[in-house]
């Protein structure tokens, strides 16, 4: 085996996390996981990131003929745009996807179309490239509660709703972490602080729903993990904590979007108050940024995260 890439980091049991390059680094990420000779990807990243992760599989010593499994946690692109393009150059993996994404895997088109709708043409073409077809054929989908079997090692999949409806999560118990795409929120290794790492919900149209995402969140936590491995970014430790501040911060985002119901220029409105919430939580956090230099760095997820709030909100009744 040579040397992994510097974009692939060795995190120890057969766990490979490879920055996809998407945006900016250690933003978005693509695991490999290897056993006994055999290897599966969970989440491919865009169309752009299939160089890196094939070679990750090659720095490994593993032919593309090694890969058994392709598992996007869910069908948005910056987890699964890359997945026709990698399933292309892979002969013998199938891909598991949580059964309401698989027409999407299968036909991209309407994928293409929705997501062009939130980015625009240009975006698209600049950060996420062609989406391929994958053939029905090559595509199988999850049960809740269901395990796949890698080389022997189980991977239990879970369907977790509230980020999006067509999300399921990969609990890996040899490392005794989950594999959470969006579920269990995102967390930038910028913010960090003395005090460990900070987490905050992700509400990306056009299916966001907290009620399910914090029932998704406690099913999570019910394991007892030891770590989460976040698309966004990395894998980190301190669950417990985590989840705590993971919910608490959901009820103060649904909270403050309920309040914001009715407001003018409501997007504007949500993702200031979002800032303004995510700034004291960053303060409580121990981050010496200035409030400017936290807007920027969270900027994408304030624009996302206005737009699937606006979407939630549009989609419910207003809380008498």
């Amino acid at each position: 085996m040579t040397a992994l890439p510097s974009f692939a980091q060795d995190l120890g049991h057969g766990i490979v996390a490879v920055d996809t390059g998407f945006h900016r680094e250690q933003f978005d990420a693509a695991y490999l996981l290897v056993h006994g000779g055999r290897a599966a990807f969970i989440d491919t990243g865009t169309a752009f990131a299939v160089p890196r992760l094939l070679a990750t599989l090659q720095a490994l010593g593993l032919a593309p003929d090694a890969v058994d499994l392709v598992i996007p946690t869910h069908v948005h692109l910056d987890h699964a745009g890359g997945v026709g393009q990698l399933m292309q150059q892979l002969p013998s993996a199938r891909l598991l996807v949580h059964p309401r994404g698989a027409r999407h895997m299968i036909d991209p088109t309407a994928l293409w179309q929705g997501a062009s709708a939130v980015y625009g043409a240009e975006e698209m073409a600049r950060s996420y490239g062609a989406l391929l077809p994958v053939p029905a054929a090559r595509v199988d989908t999850s049960t809740d509660g269901s395990t796949v079997l890698l080389a022997g090692r189980p991977l239990l999949l879970a369907h977790t709703p509230g980020h999006a409806r067509h999300h399921h999560c990969i609990w890996d118990a040899a490392s005794r972490g989950w594999f959470t795409g969006d579920t269990f929120g995102l967390s930038y290794r910028e913010l960090d602080t003395a005090r460990g790492p900070w987490i905050v919900p992700t509400s990306t149209p056009v299916q966001f729903d907290p009620p399910a995402l914090q029932a998704s969140i406690h099913r999570l936590l019910a394991l007892q993990p030891q770590c989460v491995y976040l698309t966004h970014y990395g894998r980190v430790g301190d669950v417990p904590r985590l989840g705590a501040l993971l919910l608490q911060l959901l009820a103060d985002m649904a909270a403050m979007a309920e309040r914001l119901r009715h407001a003018p220029n409501r997007h504007d409105a949500l993702k200031q108050a979002q800032l303004e919430l995510f700034v004291r939580s960053l303060r409580e956090h121990g981050c010496g940024f200035n409030d400017q230099q936290i807007t920027e760095l969270l900027a994408i997820d304030l624009e996302l995260n206005a737009q699937g709030m606006a979407v939630w909100l549009d989609q419910t009744k207003e809380i008498a």
